[in-house]
Formats: structure tokens, C-alpha cells, sequence
């Protein structure tokens, strides 16, 4: 009995030991982060209202390419608590650009915080414990965005990019609602062609060191939220 008691505590610790482990691996840009702090609310929410000339799962990539068409803004400003960033979008991520630039002016990142400090890699914002940013997610279905990688775009300092699944996602489609920002001086470039960088930050860089230096938890989370609210200006 001691001996199997003995094992157990063995598997029990490695398994903690391994969860640790991957909660801190620096290299993971995921999307939906599960974490201790975040308490997403679910129940219900696939009820909510969907406009029928909306966008979805199906027609995800027809309703981008028309609204890309009518929409040309290509620069956006993110405000928070602790100064303002500004970001290009590419053109040439035309997918990308126009996803961006919709759920802006939908009102979707204005619900949403930087969930994710890591110094020396990256923040990631998109989303929080708000029940409003849920209902988003679901009356746009969680549609996603297949890569649009171009050779010129890599994961520079200041590099924007968006989220992804890394399991069941072959083709690495983004999540079109989660996105995150190179911070490290010397880029990210484990991630290229991994994940479709849309854009660059122009302006604000003393801005994303102030929030990857804010104090979070272990599941990585500011312990104080940094919402945003971001807007298009051209």
C-alpha cells in the first residue's frame, strides 16, 4: 500500500510539474488562454442574436474580401491606463486588415484587456471575463481567418499578429479576436509562419513595455486589467 501510495505522489507531482511548465512556456501564443482568472460564461450565450447579412463561420472569407473593398482604413490607436499605441495594418494581409478593422468598429476590443504579459516576448490582448466580449465571439460564430504568411512580413519588434489554435488546426487559421504584440528588441521569429503577421506598431513602444511590466499572476494575466479601446483613425 505504501509502495502504490508512493507512486502516486510521484505521478500527482510530475503532473503539476508539467502543467507549470507549459502555462510558462514563453514560445505558445494560443488562443482562449485557459487560465485560473478567467471565468468564461457560456451558458446561453449561442442564443444570442445574429444579423443574417453578418459574418460567420461560412462566409467568413466572402464577407471580409467585400468589406475589405469598402472599408480602406489601414491605422487604428489602442488607449489604455497606461498610454496609447498606434498600429499600421497591411494591406497585403487584405483578410486580416478588413477582420481587424470590423470587430474595431463593432465595438469588440472595447470589451476586451491585455490578458497576457510575458517580458521579453510579447502582450496579448483580445479578451477578458466580460460577458459582453463572450456575446460577441458568439454572434460572429468565432469565425476564423485562413494565414495570409508573405515572406516580407516576419515578427519583428513591434510585429501585430493574431492568435491561433495549435491543435486541430493544420492550416493555422487565426482567430480573428485575439491578437498580440512583439515586445522582445530582437522580434520573435520562432513564430513566423507560424502565425500571419497583419501589421506593425508605429508609435507607443514606452507604452508596451509599461504593460508587459505590469505585475501578473502566474497565469501570466495583469493582476490589475489594462482594458482598451481601440479606434480607427485612418
Amino acid at each position: 500500500m505504501r509502495h502504490l501510495l508512493y507512486l502516486l505522489c510521484i505521478f500527482s507531482l510530475l503532473s503539476v510539474m508539467a502543467c507549470r511548465k507549459d502555462k510558462q512556456d514563453p514560445g505558445f501564443i494560443g488562443s482562449e488562454q485557459k487560465t485560473a482568472k478567467k471565468k468564461l460564461i457560456r451558458q446561453g450565450q449561442e442564443k444570442e442574436a445574429r444579423p443574417k447579412d453578418s459574418i460567420n463561420n461560412k462566409n467568413a472569407v466572402a464577407f471580409l474580401n467585400i468589406y475589405g473593398t469598402q472599408h480602406k482604413e489601414n491605422k487604428v490607436l489602442i488607449k489604455t491606463r497606461l498610454g496609447n499605441i498606434t498600429i499600421q495594418l497591411y494591406d497585403d494581409t487584405p483578410l486580416h486588415r478588413a477582420s481587424f478593422i470590423f470587430l474595431t468598429k463593432m465595438g469588440y476590443f472595447n470589451t476586451t484587456c491585455f490578458y497576457r504579459v510575458v517580458p521579453d516576448f510579447i502582450i496579448q490582448g483580445g479578451e477578458s471575463e466580460r460577458l459582453d466580449t463572450q456575446k460577441y465571439k458568439a454572434r460572429y460564430e468565432r469565425y476564423k481567418i485562413p494565414p495570409e504568411f508573405r515572406k516580407e512580413r516576419r515578427h519583428k519588434y513591434g510585429a501585430v499578429s493574431l492568435a491561433r489554435d495549435w491543435v486541430n488546426n493544420p492550416k493555422k487559421y487565426s482567430t480573428a479576436f485575439e491578437f498580440y504584440i512583439v515586445q522582445n528588441r530582437q522580434g520573435a521569429h520562432h513564430l513566423d509562419d507560424e502565425h500571419t503577421v497583419f501589421g506593425e506598431v508605429v508609435s507607443g513602444f514606452d507604452t508596451i513595455d509599461r504593460i508587459v511590466n505590469e505585475e501578473a499572476g502566474s497565469d501570466e494575466w495583469p493582476l490589475d486589467d489594462v482594458f482598451m479601446e481601440i479606434e480607427v483613425i485612418n
